[in-house]
């Protein structure tokens, strides 16, 4: 795949989108308030931290790319977007929490500054939120998508939770574990699109198969970043994962492809990551990480699953196609998102 031409791509989707954005991040901002003054007030600071959108902006491009249209529709796909982003935004408050990170987008996350059973509540308060929005939908499939959806994300972080610390964990456990975590919910924001849009099923299908490789590209790149970015490029400390024990592809890359020493500091410091871990093996960490290739094998995969997620939006049925060949460019557009998603590590 060549790399897009625009340096911006997300901004290029985002501004084909623009109308649909303004009034998706307005329906944001209004389901957000409560009578609880700590309520809207964490969750400003959340929206303050900015953020892509990418998955409420791949509901309303799924949408429109699947014939979307108002008329007789109201704006369905627009409180459809708005509860992705409460259910990412719910799963980021929680997982900030059992992490105990301190950085979210390269600010001081909502759980270090307003505690952690503030940011639990209120990440609870999301998920409720987003099923209110859900119910006034009344739309049953969309509602089965995101729930079951909204499922996987808890199983995923608990299976991360079960694999961290072990290096036996196999690639393929790996891979189930960072489609539990994050791709299942960019699948079902593409899925949910093409619902509200009454797509056929050849193309609901492709949609979904978009999202899911997206997210799991999305999410290989971003476990290689925590071994090869600085900090204001990753948005959190660089090492978290490494301090935590959790055990990702780029360390199973490392620990198979190393030497018997090589394996000796893994098993110290991934599976007694708590009481293990000595200074300076973050740094050596990344030296092992360096000499044996493990960010280009795990870069190498996510761009297999970039590449996966580009051709399922070629299997759209030609039906859906012909309806809305002026769709064409948006289609470009979601294509250079899987690039753009490989090539943000550069």
């Amino acid at each position: 795949m060549k790399s897009p031409t625009s340096e911006n791509v997300l901004k290029a989707l985002a501004d084909y989108l623009a109308e649909d954005m303004l009034a998706c991040n307005r329906e944001i901002i209004a389901r957000m308030q409560s009578d609880v003054p700590l309520i809207p007030q964490l969750a400003a600071h959340l929206v303050a931290a900015g953020g892509k959108r990418l998955r409420p902006l791949l509901v309303l491009a799924a949408a429109r790319l699947a014939g979307y249209r108002e008329q007789g529709e109201g704006m369905r796909h627009i409180g459809v977007a708005a509860c992705v982003e409460f259910i990412h935004t719910a799963t980021l408050l929680h997982d900030d929490v059992v992490d105990n990170s301190q950085l979210r987008r390269g600010l001081a996350s909502a759980n270090a500054v307003f505690g952690n059973k503030a940011s639990v509540l209120v990440g609870d308060f999301l998920f409720a939120r987003a099923f209110q929005i859900l119910t006034a939908g009344g739309s049953l499939p969309v509602m089965a998508i995101l729930s079951a959806a909204s499922a996987t994300l808890a199983e995923g972080e608990v299976m991360q939770m079960t694999t961290q610390n072990d290096l036996t964990t196999t690639v393929d456990r790996y891979l189930q574990v960072i489609y539990g975590k994050t791709a299942a919910l960019f699948a079902a924001a593409c899925e949910t699109g093409a619902v509200v849009a009454g797509a056929d099923e050849q193309t609901r299908e492709a949609l979904r198969q978009y999202g899911a490789n997206l997210g799991m590209a999305f999410q290989l790149v971003d476990d290689a970043l925590d071994y090869s970015a600085d900090q204001a490029v990753l948005g959190k400390t660089v090492g978290d994962d490494f301090y935590e024990g959790k055990v990702t592809l780029p360390v199973l890359a490392a620990y198979h492809a190393g030497n018997k020493d090589d394996q000796e500091f893994w098993r110290r410091t991934i599976e007694d990551s708590d009481d293990g871990q000595q200074d300076g093996d973050l740094e050596h960490a990344l030296e092992l990480i360096a000499r044996t290739n493990a960010i280009d094998v795990t870069m190498d995969k996510a761009r297999d699953y970039a590449q996966a997620a580009s051709d399922a939006l070629d299997r759209m049925s030609k039906a859906g196609l012909a309806a809305n060949a002026d769709m064409e460019p948006l289609r470009q557009l979601l294509k250079d998102v899987a690039i753009y998603t490989v090539d943000r590590a550069r």
